[in-house]
């Protein structure tokens, strides 16, 4: 079981959509949080927006596996994170395929948030059933765990080699309570809610850790998509502290930004406030 003590990591979603989604921006806003201490970049998954849903990105979202290929070419150090990958969006040993590649050329610095997905307009569009979605999302996910388990692999009865094996990326599941509690314990790492009310996590996530134990597992991450008030540090670091007492251990940082500039001053602003917080609380 993890130690008592609070401890916490932080990074930053990058615009992965939208006119912030040039090759140019991407890259600069990745390095600079990878110059400013970050843990890791998430980006986003949407595959077919319809126009009515397009406010705010104009329908335009770069694949988020090709985007952290890219990026894994540009950065050194910092983690690059899906937040989340849609898994029934995507043929199970294709994504295994790119996973394992993306995770291979980054160094194993890839972190796997999965999603079941919600947009009835994408999977309308893909041709899939939506009510087929949980059952869909598991059965990748116990595919990719078989996949990052031995060089030998099975699919529909063909039997394969999965080379590059690297080490299988932590992965962190998506959604609400309790399905997606569930589905974290069986076959991932952690969990990654959406909120920033620590009243609100602190139930579910005492029934992850109830689930784990009696699956006899270690206590999951918490990985916790949130906004940080970057005009009030007092607030801010009150809000970790919240966060890290209830049990979350890696928070996003999530947020518009319209370039790289404004990006850099958000960036700046969490380094000097927040930044500093997580890492005396991993500390103690």
């Amino acid at each position: 079981m993890e130690s008592s003590a609070p401890r916490i990591k932080l990074g930053v979603a990058l615009r992965s959509m939208g006119p912030q989604s040039n090759r140019q921006t991407i890259v600069e806003c990745a390095l600079a949080a990878e110059s400013l201490g970050f843990d890791d970049v998430w980006v986003q998954d949407h595959i077919a927006i319809a126009t009515d849903d397009a406010e705010g990105s104009g329908g335009r979202y770069l694949d988020p596996l090709a985007t952290l290929a890219f990026l894994a070419g540009a950065t050194e150090r910092i983690g690059l994170g899906t937040g989340v990958l849609v898994l029934p969006y995507r043929e199970a040993l294709a994504t295994a395929k790119w996973v394992a590649t993306v995770q291979e050329l980054s160094g194993e610095r890839m972190l796997l948030g999965v999603g079941i997905g919600w947009l009835r307009s994408e999977f309308n569009a893909l041709g899939l059933d939506r009510a087929h979605r949980g059952a869909a999302s598991d059965e990748t996910l116990a595919f990719l765990n078989r996949c990052f388990a031995d060089d030998e692999v099975e699919a529909h009865g063909q039997k394969f080699l999965f080379l590059p094996r690297p080490k299988r990326p932590p992965i962190y599941v998506g959604g609400a309570a309790p399905h997606a509690l569930k589905r974290a314990v069986r076959y991932a790492d952690g969990w990654l809610p959406m909120g920033a009310d620590p009243k609100q996590l602190a139930d579910p996530i005492a029934q992850l850790r109830d689930l784990a134990q009696a699956a006899g597992k270690p206590a999951p991450a918490v990985v916790l998509m949130t906004g940080f008030p970057l005009d009030d540090p007092a607030r801010a670091a009150a809000q970790v502290h919240a966060l890290a007492e209830v049990g979350v251990t890696h928070l996003i940082h999530g947020g518009r930004y319209e370039d790289v500039t404004a990006f850099r001053r958000n960036v700046e602003s969490l380094a000097r406030d927040v930044l500093p917080v997580t890492r005396a609380l991993n500390r103690t």
